[in-house]
């Protein structure tokens, strides 16, 4: 049983991760060719409905796909009431921000933004109709046939909007690309399910989804709020330039930090909650996943902070120059972001829903400082202070979920410690090179180069439990291939 759990884990985080890879990456790569083309005004303006079209997917999902995947014994019923529910709320929403958006445009003083808000609106009602697929294909750990469809999805969207870019479409393109991926996404997701909803509904299922789902639809909403608020602040108080420029450094944080988390986070929930009442497993497998996660998170993100001037340059050009300061603040709350989710993620296993609401409660409280600071001093001293908040969090996230399973913060600090302290050295020996007057198409490959040797030496001599594993998958992939 445990071989057979393992494997399953194994293989959900290889294909999750190549489904991030697939996804993110491909979008990434379309997205260094569309910064190209367009100006950082032109994202910027996408920026100002990013949140509310955020909101509106957390809304319409409220918390039931998390529910399903934690029920053990689920019957046909529990999918159908799910989703004719989401179906119907995410038409509410469309509607509202249909009418909201002159007021929007108003807010942010873009009148192209009604049109915008208006088209790209549909995207919550696509949205809501992959949410049960999606989540049969998680509870059975099946990221394999996600991957495909990702790959598919991303490659055509970017397709379609490098081509409207290139008609000088501006932020339209961006728009056609968000929606014509999310629309083959959908349908590719309905062909390769075998469910197919049935006119059926229970109050009764509801109540016991909606029971567990409804504090993590009220905590999910204050994470996706705060995430965002920053769009908000800059956008309002800054100029659409600016925001533009804090977009882009947000996307290249996104690629480690975000779908590293994605990937451990919709892996390890489903392994995790099968196991939920074996104390012992369920603490070791815990443990496991953080010491893994952070060697890769601390080395992915430090090691861009170091190398973001000379990869800014090379990849999109001195138009985004101003992005590099924004991106090295960010990576070292990006860093955090992994064990943020690991720990709230026992908080969902143990079924404390309640518990996870106030603390997300809690951290966004605190978070309010940050923001008023970014509205009266500057976007600079509005990072620096979410880079603390992001401390604060974690602690208050591990003192939690310690009692839980008996790991404690001060354990958990000691197992992550050498590879924090591993990756901050190799990180600054790789940011020295920049100080050299030299191209950017020099000082790059030189920092990877010098970054990977030193990493490879320093685990090669201090034999880590978690290096190791890690060098023993790669090994037994490289064999298989």
């Amino acid at each position: 049983m445990y071989k057979s759990l393992t494997d399953k884990t194994v293989k959900g985080v290889g294909w999750s991760f190549i489904d991030n890879i697939a996804s993110s990456g491909v979008t990434f790569l379309v997205g260094l060719v569309l910064a190209r083309l367009l100006t950082p005004a032109e994202y910027g303006i996408m920026a100002m409905i990013a949140i509310f079209i955020a909101i509106s997917n957390s809304i319409i999902d409220s918390g039931f796909s998390n529910a399903l995947i934690r029920k053990i014994h689920i019957d046909r019923i529990d999918y159908n009431t799910v989703f004719y529910f989401n179906l119907l709320v995410s038409i509410v929403i469309y509607l509202l921000l249909f009418f909201a958006s002159p007021a929007i445009s108003s807010f942010f003083k873009e009148p192209i933004l009604i049109n915008v808000t208006r088209i790209i609106g549909w995207v919550v009602i696509i949205n809501a109709l992959a949410i049960i697929p999606r989540t049969i294909f998680v509870r059975n750990i099946d990221f394999k046939t996600q991957t495909k469809i990702s790959l598919i999805s991303s490659i055509s969207s970017g397709i379609i909007g490098i081509g409207m870019a290139l008609s000088n479409m501006g932020v339209w393109s961006l728009v056609g690309q968000q929606i014509s991926r999310q629309l083959l996404n959908t349908l590719f997701l309905w062909i390769f399910c075998k469910w197919r909803p049935v006119w059926e509904f229970s109050i009764k299922s509801f109540r016991e989804l909606f029971g567990f789902g409804s504090k993590l639809l009220l905590s999910g909403l204050l994470d996706t709020i705060y995430k965002n608020i920053y769009y908000i602040v800059i956008g309002r108080f800054y100029t659409s330039s600016q925001l533009g420029q804090f977009t882009r450094a947000e996307q290249f944080k996104t690629i480690f930090s975000s779908n590293l988390t994605t990937v451990v986070q919709r892996v390890s929930y489903p392994v995790l909650s099968s196991i939920q009442e074996e104390p012992e497993r369920l603490r070791e497998a815990y443990r496991k996943v953080i010491k893994i996660t952070m060697l890769v998170t601390f080395a992915c993100m430090l090691g861009l902070a170091a190398v973001s001037k000379s990869l800014l340059l090379i990849l999109i050009g001195e138009k985004w120059l101003p992005a590099v300061h924004f991106l090295q603040i960010i990576c070292f709350s990006g860093m955090l972001y992994p064990l943020h989710a690991i720990n709230l993620n026992i908080l969902q296993v143990k079924g404390r829903s309640d518990l996870f609401l106030k603390l997300e409660i809690l951290k966004k409280v605190i978070a309010i400082g940050p923001i008023i600071i970014g509205i009266f001093c500057g976007i600079e001293y509005m990072l620096y202070g979410s880079v603390c908040t992001s401390f604060i969090a974690y602690f208050l996230n591990s003192y939690y979920s310690a009692d839980l399973i008996n790991y404690s913060t001060k354990k958990q600090i000691t197992d992550i410690l050498p590879t924090f302290l591993v990756s901050l050295f190799t990180s600054a020996a790789m940011w020295s090179l920049s100080l050299l007057d030299l191209s950017a198409y020099i000082i790059f490959p030189c920092q990877l180069l010098l970054g990977v040797i030193l990493i490879f030496l320093i685990y090669e001599k201090m034999h880590l439990s978690e290096y190791l594993e890690i060098k023993r998958l790669m090994i037994g992939i490289i064999k298989r291939k």
